[in-house]
């Protein structure tokens, strides 16, 4: 008779669920569950009843589980799914994944160039990427991920499960995952999603005896009627309704010859089935492999020792079993049900439930688990040198069980590493932290030293700052303990460092300070070198006056000091910074920093900070000449290695130099596009970076509500980002679309903010108008003068491309003012090909310095305004445009009459007879301006403004002026 139920019972709901989940998905409406439950409950059993029903409905099926080693081994699940892909020739073309192909290398080792692991990609970045693939997977017929074992997941696996749980409903993916019910970091985002919405949480219950009664019978092949009452109680009392321990218990009756199979079909009970749970189970699986003999129960014990899944190999050469034995023992082991064919690989078996391994380990006392655990550990060292992937914990975890503490603790400290080059910081997290507890009492103060160091990093990376006073505890032990007086200053810098990255800029101080006394006054350079540039750093976020200058020769000695002593990240970060540094003053020399740090990434194999150097180098030339050549070079290379994020940010510059370039429908398609991805990668930084020139580029059009409304936005998601940028959103936004309202005064207050949120915390964007458009209003309004544009011109900003066409249009307006009338028109020509790039800011300035040029008697006044006009009336600008009518008029020169201006009146007014000069005034009226501001913005006298008011009223039938402002506000609004 057979003991195993052939189909599931007592979850129709469940099944239900998983049903409408799988018709959801192949309709593109994919989601989640998870299925949760104590272990034998039936999880797997729901798992892959799902996996068998997508398969015959024709849908894509992949399946990853969690290794025993839990939290060791990041994205384990997805690599073993995405694996069964490609053995199954299923695997989409991977150039449809673009540079996300890149990124999947972490996941898929036949894809990685050796740029996997250096691409800089997060887990958000990886949940895109496995979104991306597994959409193209089920296109068309849906694809079921199922997720196995999930207690035991890293962080990096959870934080991409998080990703894809927040972007499933518009695809064609449906995610089945398992975990226990038991407190967890799977448990609680399961929580969380359930919440959210994102996803089902089922958490399965014990059978009820009347099930448990079905679901022996299924198992019996007999009739629910035939079961005897004694069997039914017994099961229903010792399995508490576990389906995992019912099917155990009926497998042990049979094999002890307590359930009896009489001629008639019927069912004879011997000696009472006494057994206890989880004895029961214990006494099962050891009943069942005492009958494979000694020999192979031992094999079997040694492999629990190893875990649920565990190696042929390792097994082999531990236990010195020839390969017949071991054959039979498996063959004998499949059969009894104990274990079976690991998917992960060939050489690979697991138990078929995890109590199995559990209770073969029960019969053992400690010391000889820990003996199993040593001989474990040696065999994978002998057959694994170096302990590559996740050998490394493995034998981290028998040595600890073995009873090997330091050990332990440095494979553990080993694979730590590993985790933090390869970018899985969480993972890194956990491993260093345990290291670090089981080295806590190791005689190696400098080996301890070196683990914190690496720990600090991690959790500077991971934004972990709770623990930092643990650990600064931590260091000063060492310190008592004569650790090396220079590691110890190398403790407190990366102290500083993660302090300054918590916002507690004082307590960074206070660590740099330790460190720089602890190497005192004749240390080496390359020990100051992490201390220089982090020092320089600090520096350059203060508001001294001379914080610029002291921040330059840090990183001057600090870059120095590496480069001689072979430091090539300290040197790319210290040379870098020289360049940002270097653009204030000098352009030439803030490239030629970029390309030093370039090439030192190059020739260490920085592939990160090589990309990075390199946009650095890009957006400075971008800068100086407008040319975005190299920035867009720098894009395609990220894009071969997969750095989505940086791509992303050269993204956003290359948007804002589209709108720049009045190349609005360009720079509206890079900033939607930017602005959908960042978002849902929950990439902060950059999206707010995408909200700001989303900003910029409503401004340059003169969209003042929809501008409002975006910086808004930015200002509520960007935090202390936002404040960064606030002397762009007041500079390049808000001051550009007064301009185009023709409100100099507003445009005046806006720009003057926009210096002093830059004095208040400067920052590295220079376009924002301090070195340009603010000299340019300033010499207009007559406030600025020679020595005012000496001062700005002795900057290299002012030499910028963008900056330089406003600076030489001041220049131009200065000369005419002192009668160097010829010297203005050459002036004015250069600002003119210095504006080629940029036609709005070109006629705007033609606009702005043809009232300057007419009243001192140089220049083409007429010209510039009559292209102006053309210009901004193409534009529909209308308020520059009527203004450079206005002017026109005023200059005596004809001007033809724009009959396309009555199309922009709503039909509803035009329907009361309002003109479009009415309109225009109704307009200007919903901001409850007074007669003077609007005749200045139209270039209409008061007395006119004052006309257009009363029609307006009388047309509209508005008792005053406040009641003409507030219908005004409405219909616009409408």
């Amino acid at each position: 008779m057979q003991t195993r139920s052939p189909r599931v019972v007592g979850r129709n709901q469940e099944i239900d669920q998983l049903r409408n989940l799988l018709t959801a998905t192949r309709g593109g409406h994919g989601g989640a569950v998870f299925l949760v439950g104590e272990p034998g409950i039936g999880k797997s059993r729901l798992a892959a009843l799902a996996t068998a029903r997508a398969l015959d409905e024709e849908m894509a099926a992949l399946r990853g589980r969690v290794g025993a080693l839990g939290t060791m081994v990041a994205f384990r699940p997805f690599t073993e799914a995405l694996l069964a892909l490609i053995r199954r020739g299923e695997m989409p073309d991977p150039g449809s994944l673009g540079p996300y192909r890149q990124v999947l290398g972490r996941l898929i080792p036949d894809w990685d160039d050796g740029t996997a692991h250096e691409s800089g990609a997060s887990p958000v970045i990886l949940g895109e990427a496995v979104l991306r693939l597994l959409a193209l997977v089920g296109r068309g017929r849906g694809c079921l991920l199922v997720l196995e074992d999930l207690h035991d997941a890293d962080p990096e696996t959870l934080a991409v499960i998080e990703y894809l749980l927040d972007n499933l409903e518009d695809q064609p993916i449906a995610l089945v995952a398992t975990l226990r019910s038991e407190s967890c970091a799977a448990a609680e985002l399961a929580r969380v999603a359930a919440q959210r919405g994102s996803a089902r949480l089922l958490e399965l219950q014990p059978l009820q005896p009347t099930e448990v009664v079905e679901l022996a019978a299924e198992c019996l092949e007999i009739p629910v009627d035939g079961l005897p009452a004694q069997l039914a109680e017994r099961l229903w009392h010792d399995s508490a309704g576990v389906p995992f321990i019912v099917e155990e218990l009926l497998q042990e009756a049979s094999r002890s010859g307590q359930l009896l199979a009489r001629p008639d079909g019927s069912l004879q009970v011997v000696d009472g089935l006494r057994t206890n749970v989880p004895a029961a189970v214990v006494r099962s699986i050891t009943s069942r492999t005492g009958q494979l003999g000694n020999e192979s129960r031992d094999v079997l014990v040694l492999a629990a020792v190893i875990g649920h899944r565990f190696p042929l190999s390792v097994v082999r050469k531990a236990t010195g079993t020839d390969e017949r034995l071991l054959l039979a023992t498996l063959r004998a082991g499949v059969a009894a049900q104990l274990v079976g064919p690991d998917e992960a690989g060939p050489d690979w078996y697991a138990f078929c439930h995890p109590l199995t391994a559990d209770a073969l380990l029960a019969g053992l006392t400690p010391t000889e688990q820990a003996d199993l655990a040593r001989r474990c550990a040696n065999a994978i060292e002998e057959l694994h040198p170096g302990l590559p992937g996740e050998w490394c914990p493995m034998v981290g975890e028998l040595a600890e069980t073995g009873g090997d503490r330091s050990r332990a603790g440095r494979l553990f400290a080993l694979a730590g590493q590993r985790s933090f080059d390869e970018g899985s910081t969480g993972s890194a997290v956990n491993l260093l932290n345990r290291a670090n507890t089981l080295l806590a009492n190791d005689q190696d103060l400098g080996h301890r030293a070196e683990v914190l160091g690496i720990l600090l990093m991690a959790l500077s990376a991971t934004g972990e700052f709770d623990s930092i006073p643990v650990h600064a505890a931590a260091v000063d032990e060492l310190a008592d303990h004569n650790l090396d007086s220079r590691k110890v200053a190398a403790l407190h810098v990366q102290l500083s460092n993660i302090e300054q990255m918590a916002g507690r800029s004082s307590a960074a101080l206070t660590h740099l300070a330790t460190a720089r006394a602890l190497l005192g006054n004749d240390a080496a350079p390359a020990d100051l070198a992490p201390v220089d540039v982090l020092a320089a750093n600090l520096e350059l976020a203060r508001t001294s006056p001379g914080r610029v200058r002291v921040a330059t020769e840090l990183a001057t000695r600090a870059a120095a000091a590496a480069e001689s002593a072979n430091l090539p990240e300290v040197a790319c970060e210290a040379l870098q910074l020289l360049g940002i540094l270097a653009r204030e003053r000098d352009l030439d020399e803030s490239i030629d920093y970029f390309h030093r740090a370039r090439q030192v990434a190059e020739e260490h194999g920085l592939t990160v900070q090589r990309m990075l150097s390199h946009v650095y180098q890009g957006g400075t030339i971008c800068l100086a000449t407008g040319s975005i050549i190299e920035l867009e070079r720098a894009r395609q290379q990220g894009l071969r290695i997969g750095a989505i994020p940086l791509v992303y940010e050269v993204d956003g510059i290359l948007g804002q130099q589209a709108i720049l370039r009045s190349q609005y429908g360009k720079a509206a398609t890079i900033i939607d596009e930017g602005l959908e991805v960042t978002r849902r990668l929950r990439m902060g930084r950059a999206a707010t970076y995408f909200l700001t020139t989303k900003a910029i580029l409503e401004a340059h059009q003169g969209h003042r509500a929809a501008m409002e409304q975006t910086l808004a936005e930015a200002a509520s998601r960007g935090g202390e980002r936002a404040s960064y940028e606030l002397p762009y959103t007041f500079g390049l936004a808000r001051a550009f679309c007064a301009l185009l309202e023709e409100d100099r005064q507003l445009a005046d207050s806006d720009l003057a903010q926009a210096l002093a949120y830059d004095a208040q915390n400067p920052t590295t964007f220079h376009a924002s108008g301090k070195n340009g458009l603010a000299l340019l209003l300033g010499v207009l309004s007559a406030r600025n003068s020679w020595p005012h544009f000496e001062v700005v011109t002795a900057t290299a900003a002012s030499g910028m491309r963008w900056n330089k066409q406003f600076v030489q249009m001041a220049h131009a307006v200065l000369l005419g003012r002192d009668g160097q009338h010829d010297a203005a028109n050459a002036k004015m020509a250069e600002a003119m090909e210095s504006a080629s790039l940029y036609p709005m800011a070109r006629h705007l300035g033609m606009r702005l310095v043809a009232e300057p040029a007419h009243a001192d008697g140089w220049g083409d006044p007429i010209g510039w305004l009559r292209q102006a006009e053309e210009y901004f009336h193409t534009a529909q600008i209308q308020p520059v445009s009527s203004a450079c009518r206005s002017l026109l008029r005023q200059l005596g020169a004809t001007v033809s009459q724009r009959r396309t201006g009555s199309d922009q009146v709503p039909a509803d007014l035009r329907r009361l007879g309002i003109t479009t000069r009415e309109y225009e005034v109704c307009r200007l009226l919903v901001d409850r301006i007074g007669n003077k501001s609007i005749a200045s913005r139209l270039h209409i006298s008061p007395r006119t403004v004052e006309k257009h008011v009363a029609s307006l009223m009388t047309k509209t039938q508005q008792p005053d002026r406040e009641a003409l402002s507030s219908f005004a506000r409405t219909v616009l609004q409408d």
